[in-house]
């Protein structure tokens, strides 16, 4: 299995600022009601909204908002959402992939493309640079959950694909379908993880320097304003220099 490579993924830096918690709740709040709505309101005959509610308690939204957004699901409430997948491109061609939940495409395409527009980036056609990335299961675990070979061998255990260690924690990834399974059997072995969730794993990376770095980063700040964004994602990377003066 690979060591630790240097992509990252900058969906949820945002939302560790205090500033954008709300906001952040609210995104979560649509996910746990759209899948308990498409399935049973029960997490443990729903896997997906099990899943939803394991990264709503990751960035430590309330119990009351988690049950609020289940009851509205249950109780027929809420507006009927349609999930949308848009890709494009940010500076130097670093791919983008924007997940979006709307009750209004029109609405959500035309604020996703200005917002591209407006911060030096190209909306794409859907498959543009969804080639670039492979759909995959990933589950955290921080650095005392276990050393790396311990890791490791709860990783292939649980019929994980894939295990990076480093001194940060440790990255599980598995097959898209089996993140539920996989998870379930890692959290048996090695308790709670930090966070469980599907992600667009990039095969191939982009590097920037200071200045495309920036602008990224408001690009993605900007996508991710938008109420009808649930995540962004892009496969940039960059040296530990640039990181640091960001």
């Amino acid at each position: 299995m690979a060591g630790h490579s240097k992509w990252a993924n900058i969906q949820h830096r945002k939302g560790r600022q205090d500033a954008v918690r709300a906001k952040l709740f609210s995104k979560f709040s649509k996910e746990i009601t759209v899948a308990a709505k498409m399935g049973d309101p029960d997490p443990d005959k729903n896997p997906r909204l099990r899943l939803a509610i394991k990264e709503a308690k990751s960035q430590s939204m309330p119990k009351d908002n988690i049950e609020r957004a289940i009851k509205k699901a249950s109780g027929g409430e809420g507006d009927n959402y349609e999930e949308i997948r848009y890709e494009g491109y940010g500076p130097n061609g670093v791919a983008v992939i924007v997940e979006a939940m709307t009750d209004n495409r029109n609405r959500t395409a035309s604020n996703v493309r200005s917002t591209f527009t407006k911060n030096g980036g190209n909306l794409g056609e859907t498959g543009s640079v969804a080639f670039m990335f492979e759909r995959k299961g990933e589950i955290v675990y921080p650095a005392d959950a276990g050393d790396a070979d311990t890791v490791m061998m709860a990783a292939i255990e649980a019929g994980a694909e894939d295990v990076e260690s480093s001194e940060d924690g440790h990255v599980i990834y598995c097959a898209d379908t089996d993140l539920n399974e996989v998870s379930n059997a890692l959290e048996a072995e090695l308790g709670e993880s930090e966070s469980t969730k599907l992600i667009w794993k990039p095969g191939t990376t982009t590097e920037l320097d200071l200045d495309a770095m920036q602008t990224l980063m408001k690009l993605v700040d900007a996508l991710e304003d938008d109420d009808d964004v649930q995540r962004v994602t892009t496969n940039f990377e960059a040296s530990d220099e640039v990181m640091a003066q960001l």
